[in-house]
Order: C-alpha cells, then structure tokens, then sequence
C-alpha cells in the first residue's frame, strides 16, 4: 500500500473501499465514457488477462501474488477476490491461452493448466526457466503472438549499460518445443505490448534512459516490421540522440526509429489496441497507452491514459484519454495495464492506489 493511503488508514480517516472512491473522484475521462472501479483493494494491480469465463486475473510486483477477480452477477463491479499464487519473484505480467494461466516471473515462466477450474489448489507447473535473474528491469509483460508464440521481454539490468544479448530484448518463446528466439533488440525495459488486431504488427512502449536530465532523452512507441530489428539502446536514444557514453562512432541510420516520441521520464507501460464493440468506431484498433509517470524528474509528468490515434501504421495524434492520477504534484494513482470485458468495456489497472478500474461508453 502506498505511503498516502497507508497514513489515512492509520489514523482511522477511512476504508481502503473509501480511499478508492476517494481517487475515482479525481480522475477525468474523455466526453462520453465513464469511469468506475472494478475492483479495489488488489496490492500493486499489474497487468491484467481475462478468461473465457469472464474472470479477470491480475499480476503484481512488488506483492508477489497472482488474484483472480471474479464478477458473478456480470455487473462490472468485481464480488470475489481470490489467491492464485503467493510469494513468487516479481509476477507482474501473465497471460491466457487455450484455458490456460501463463506467469511471467523474473527468472521463469510458470504455467497454472485450466485455470478456471483449479482455483480452490491452484497447482502451476514450470514451464521455462532460463531467464536471467536479475531483477533490475526483470519484471515480465506477456503476450501471445497471433503465430502462438508467447512474447516475453527481458529489460537490461542498469540504466544504461554495454549491450548483452541476455538483455534489451523481446524474445518470442514455443510454449511446446521451448525453443526461444530474440524478435526485437536494443529495447532498455518494455513492459507492454500489443499486436495490431488487423496488420498483425508488434508495437511496444519503452522507457528512456535517466539521469540524462528532466527533458531527455524521450520514452518511446515503437513498432517492429521485421524480426530482429534494433531499436538504438544503449547507442541511440528515440532515434535522434546519440548516447554521451556508449553512441561514439554509431549510427543513428542504423537503428530503427520511434513510431511516436513520448517526454521524457513519462514511463510509458501497458498499450493495447481496442478491438471491441462498446466503444464508438473511432476508438476501433487504436492504441490506448498506461503513462505510469515519472519517480525521478523535478516536476512529475505522465500519470494519465493517453490515446494514439494509427493510420496506415503511423500515430497521426495523441491525446489524453484519462487525466488526474497526479495533481499539483500530488500522486492519486499509476495506471499500468489494460484489458477488454466482454462487453467492450475497458479495464485499467493501478498499481498505487491497489485498483482496477473499468471505463465503459456512456450510450444516448
């Protein structure tokens, strides 16, 4: 729990349901749609996979635990929280496919088979273990490629440090022969992408460099075209800033560009591609971006859900989409990740103030 909320509980001011409430009342959404918490109480909310079933399993970091979250009556209000693991090194991303619960953790990827129907003795197994251990960047996001392969990216264990090729990487993993292969290098920390529902392409967030100053260099959108491409880290920095340390005698040609530029120190996280009903059809295939917001500028900056408008593969706007979880340099929450409900509402999670939020389209 975080310092603020853990202060208001101590002194009795409040619930932890309250203190949620509290936080939904400071968060603005775009005209049409509305804002609502789906779940509070979840410590340290990371990224989200939904079942067939409809039940909403959530990863953490700093907790260490895996929830599913279980909406009985289907009234966009969570009613039952439940333990799926405990006590696991940095399970923050996970993901589902054919029923069952994939969990990205530092070192490994471990398996719960048909989840569903086991979450009384969840049991996992241990599907892959050769992952670098270190924790510095080490905590997973988790995909599955439209080719089945399951996408697992390995951040580099420094700010900035020489290029290894352990680290830096997105790597794509055959859950059945476990056979791994690099698809993305020079990528510093990446813990969100998505696959364009239509041209299949893989797009990523990344998280610039410190210690550069307030204003540089930029976090990034990126989008690969080709397997193996090189994204600049640690030579190039957002496709225009040669690296004081480590970019002597690079090219910037050399290395892939930024689809879109974000300011500096934004942490840019979660993105995902809208491809559900609900929402108008201008939100269809667009990419919503987690602005988890900046820990060591001298004015905080990110802290909103932004969205980038894509046409033919290029980002031709991006605009706030939610605003407020840091005001006056106060932090009301981060959000994190996302996923769709299948009704088309949309589910964002927030790792500081332990929510889940869910966004739905305001009919006429």
């Amino acid at each position: 729990m975080n310092k603020l909320l853990g202060s208001l509980l101590l002194l009795g001011l409040t619930t932890a349901p309250a203190i949620a409430k509290n936080i939904l009342d400071e968060l603005t959404v775009a005209p049409g749609f509305e804002i609502s918490l789906f779940a509070d109480d979840v410590e340290n909310a990371r990224q989200l996979a939904v079942s067939k079933k409809g039940i909403v399993y959530v990863g953490s970091r700093k907790a260490g635990n895996v929830y599913a979250l279980i909406d009985h009556n289907s009234d966009g209000v969570a009613d039952k929280k439940m333990l799926v693991a405990e006590g696991l090194n940095m399970p923050s991303g996970l993901a589902i496919k054919d029923g069952d619960l994939y969990v990205g953790e530092v070192h490994r990827i471990i398996r719960f088979k048909n989840i569903d129907t086991q979450l009384k003795k969840p049991k996992f197994e241990i599907l892959y273990d050769a992952l670098p251990s270190e924790r510095h960047h080490g905590w997973k996001f988790l995909r599955f490629a439209p080719t089945g392969e399951l996408i697992i990216p390995v951040g580099v264990p420094c700010n900035i440090c020489a290029e290894d090729d352990r680290f830096g990487r997105i790597f794509a993993l055959d859950v059945e022969t476990k056979q791994i292969k690099t698809i993305a290098k020079g990528v510093r920390n990446t813990v969100g992408f998505d696959f364009h529902p239509a041209t299949q392409a893989l797009w990523f967030s990344d998280n610039g460099r410190d210690m550069m100053g307030d204003d540089i260099p930029p976090d990034e959108l990126n989008r690969a075209t080709q397997e193996g491409e090189h994204f600049g880290f640690p030579y190039v920095h957002a496709g225009a800033i040669i690296d004081p340390e480590f970019g002597k005698g690079k090219n910037i040609a050399d290395y892939t560009s930024p689809a879109l530029t974000l300011p500096a120190h934004v942490a840019p996280l979660g993105i995902h591609f809208y491809n559900g009903k609900q929402f108008p059809a201008s939100y269809k295939q667009q990419l919503f971006v987690a602005e988890h917001g900046s820990w060591n500028r001298s004015k905080k900056s990110g802290y909103k859900v932004g969205l980038a408008t894509i046409e033919v593969g290029r980002v031709t706007k991006y605009t706030p989409f939610i605003t407020g979880f840091m005001k006056n340099e106060i932090t009301f929450g981060r959000p994190v990740a996302f996923a769709e409900l299948g009704d088309g509402s949309l589910l964002v999670s927030d790792d500081y103030a332990n929510v889940i939020y869910r966004v739905s389209y305001k009919k006429n």
